[in-house]
């Protein structure tokens, strides 16, 4: 496909505008991921999607499914500006004189791609798993006290009934002060194992299913077929890594839940789950993870490849004459 030339300002504004919609459209689902990801052979307290979306309805309300949002929103457009730019970027600079890419080629774009997100991906994530999780932690402590059992964590037996849960502002600046910047970036090894796979699934999967949809290489595949190719490509990706995001997940969770286990690395933690959980529960929250990409890509490569921002940008100079 002979691709139009799209300037850097439209790329950033099209995969923000992107990342913003997909996030609002998905958040929820995202939310019950990281609790069943997080959730050990202790006290489990979600037994699938839909149990954890209604127990965290009844128990903090329908915003409590949106905590951690504002982080993402935040942070999802120079996240999702970054990926898809730099996959362009890599794809434009790995071409030879506007040939078709290799796979190889398309693999290595996409690796490209992987790399420069977590430098924003890493801390987004860091602070939306302490939001998003703090729900669970809060609803085990509160269940173990009904049923008169003593918590075996010093953490959590100091904690006042009544407690006010942290906003991202101050377990920013908690860990700022404490750690450094290295405390915004704990898990950037385990970010790196789950986004870099991802991105060299994804990319090419993408491209190639979305050429299938091509009349005429010189033209842009219809809007739908973007989007199903986004999807298609995004979960299976997302299925692929997901036991990279395990360990993602885990190593990131600041509190632990009673009769939790810590780690000290990647290897302790892979470790730890294959013997204490067994091998499934490297795929905890898979379905989650794909019901949240799938939509996520869909949505992100709908708004991308359509170029809002192109007709937006295209109209400034009109506006100025």
């Amino acid at each position: 496909m002979a691709d139009k030339q799209i300037s850097l300002p439209a790329k950033l504004i099209n995969g923000g505008i992107a990342g913003l919609i997909g996030v609002t459209c998905v958040f929820p689902i995202d939310l019950a991921k990281t609790r069943l990801q997080n959730q050990q052979n202790g006290q489990r307290m979600y037994s699938s999607l839909s149990d954890c979306l209604i127990k965290t309805i009844r128990s903090e309300g329908y915003f409590g499914m949106y905590r951690g949002a504002a982080v993402n929103l935040t942070l999802v457009t120079p996240e999702k500006a970054i990926k898809l730019a730099a996959n362009d970027f890599f794809r434009h600079h790995l071409s030879k004189d506007g040939k078709k890419l290799t796979l190889l080629r398309e693999m290595l774009a996409g690796c490209g791609a992987g790399t420069c997100q977590v430098i924003v991906t890493t801390p987004m994530e860091m602070l939306k798993i302490q939001l998003q999780d703090a729900g669970r932690i809060e609803a085990q402590r509160k269940l173990m006290a009904a049923q008169g059992q003593p918590s075996s964590s010093p953490a959590a037996a100091a904690k006042p009934a009544v407690e006010k849960r942290p906003t991202a502002t101050q377990i920013t600046r908690e860990l700022l002060r404490s750690k450094g910047i290295a405390g915004l970036y704990k898990g950037l090894g385990a970010t790196l194992l789950r986004d870099v796979p991802f991105s060299i699934v994804y990319f090419p999967l993408f491209a190639n299913l979305n050429k299938l949809g091509q009349k005429d290489p010189n033209v842009k595949a219809p809007f739908y077929v973007s989007f199903l190719s986004g999807c298609v490509a995004g979960s299976t990706a997302a299925v692929a890594v997901n036991p990279c995001d395990v360990i993602k997940t885990r190593l990131q969770s600041l509190q632990r839940g009673v009769n939790e286990d810590t780690y000290s690395g990647i290897l302790d933690c892979t470790k730890k789950i294959w013997q204490r959980e067994g091998p499934l529960a490297f795929f905890k929250g898979a379905y989650c993870r794909a019901l949240v990409i799938a939509p996520l890509f869909g949505i992100a490569q709908v708004v991308y490849f359509v170029g809002i921002a192109e007709f937006l940008l295209d109209l400034l100079p009109r506006r100025r004459a």
